[in-house]
């Protein structure tokens, strides 16, 4: 009796394992498990004319309207640009000896750093005149504001604080990435506590907790890149009230706007 009771059961359990009904959840649960197609690590939602001229070292959205700073001997300037076609609103010139580098909105001033010339000029914010110069050590490459402080890179994998009044430093922490150092860090992006990096000589931007120094995320914006004769990503700029960034290049034709898959609302 128990044999014939075992043998019962595992014919009932063949008859359902051959079952269609069987079959449809079989390959219901493969299709689940089947590896999903990787999102984009970057969507992007807009494309802006850009000045191909526009070797791009800062850029930032404020009230309505896109600041750029722009570098090399020469032709450095400080531009106010229409975030909507890209057109130059107004614009003025470094002294031919000063190479420009970051920028950033502090109330109604602008800092603008230099990459080799150790000074910083400080801007009006609606005219871009010259208001005065301060000077700093080392190498100036981004800057932002974080709302109580200025964070300063200077193309090594420190980040170094100032009084955004006046520019005097007040701390430094560095930058890692997996445990190892993460130098070349270009221009900056104050958003929510964090600071978004270009990497120079990369297609990646990083987001970077300044408590810390370490990189918290990693983005791939190689896609963007344009064909042609063009340089090195660099330039990003917070949509405020969103979770959106304007991205450009040294010489890029194009402005992208674009969201990053994975940041949340920060």
């Amino acid at each position: 009796m128990p044999q014939d009771f075992a043998g019962t059961k595992t014919r009932a359990t063949l008859r359902w394992v051959r079952s269609p009904v069987w079959l449809v959840i079989v390959a219901v649960l493969a299709a689940c498990s089947s590896p999903q197609e990787a999102k984009p690590q970057v969507e992007v939602l807009q494309k802006i004319p850009h000045d191909a001229t526009a070797f791009t070292q800062g850029l930032e959205l404020v009230d309505g309207v896109l600041y750029e700073g722009t570098g090399l001997e020469g032709q450095s300037t400080m531009r106010a640009l229409d975030p909507s076609t890209g057109n130059v609103q107004k614009k003025v010139d470094l002294p031919p000896d000063f190479f420009g580098e970051g920028i950033t909105v502090v109330g109604d001033t602008i800092w603008q750093i230099t990459w080799q010339n150790g000074v910083a000029i400080e801007r009006d914010r609606r005219t871009l005149d010259e208001l005065r110069r301060v000077e700093y050590q080392g190498e100036g490459w981004g800057i932002c504001d974080d709302g109580q402080r200025l964070v300063m890179s200077d193309g090594t994998a420190k980040l170094t604080f100032r009084d955004p009044r006046t520019f005097a430093e007040t701390g430094s922490v560095q930058v890692s990435r997996d445990g190892k150092p993460l130098a070349q860090l270009n221009e900056l992006e104050c958003v929510g506590g964090k600071v978004w990096s270009n990497v120079w000589k990369t297609d990646e931007i990083v987001r970077i907790e300044p408590s810390t120094g370490q990189v918290t995320n990693t983005y791939d914006l190689s896609s963007l890149k344009p064909q042609g004769d063009v340089d090195v990503l660099n330039g990003i700029a917070h949509v405020p009230g969103t979770n959106e960034f304007l991205v450009t290049g040294k010489n890029w034709p194009t402005i992208f706007r674009v969201r990053f898959n994975g940041m949340g609302q920060d």
